[in-house]
C-alpha cells in the first residue's frame, strides 16, 4: 500500500515558505555583493567604513562582512 504525501498541508506549506525565505536572502546578499564588488581600492573601502561607522552594526552587518572580504582578497586587510 502506497502512502501519498499531501505537499499542501501546513507543515509543508510551513517548510516551503522558510525555504523560500532562505533563497530570498541569498539572493538578496549575492545582489548586494555584485553592488559593492566596485569598491576594491584601500580608499574605497576605507570611506565606505567611514560611512558604515556612522550606523549600528545590526544595520551594516552583512556590507562589513562583504567589504572586509574585498580587503582580504585585495591584500589591503587592516
Amino acid at each position: 500500500m502506497s502512502k501519498t504525501i499531501n505537499l499542501l498541508s501546513p507543515p509543508w506549506l510551513a517548510v516551503r515558505a522558510q525555504l523560500r525565505g532562505i533563497l530570498d536572502a541569498r539572493a538578496d546578499y549575492k545582489s548586494l555583493e555584485r553592488d559593492l564588488a566596485s569598491y576594491t581600492s584601500e580608499n574605497d573601502l576605507n570611506e565606505m567604513g567611514a560611512i558604515l561607522d556612522r550606523h549600528g552594526d545590526a544595520y551594516t552587518e552583512d556590507i562589513r562582512g562583504i567589504l572586509g572580504a574585498q580587503r582580504l582578497r585585495n591584500g589591503t586587510g587592516r
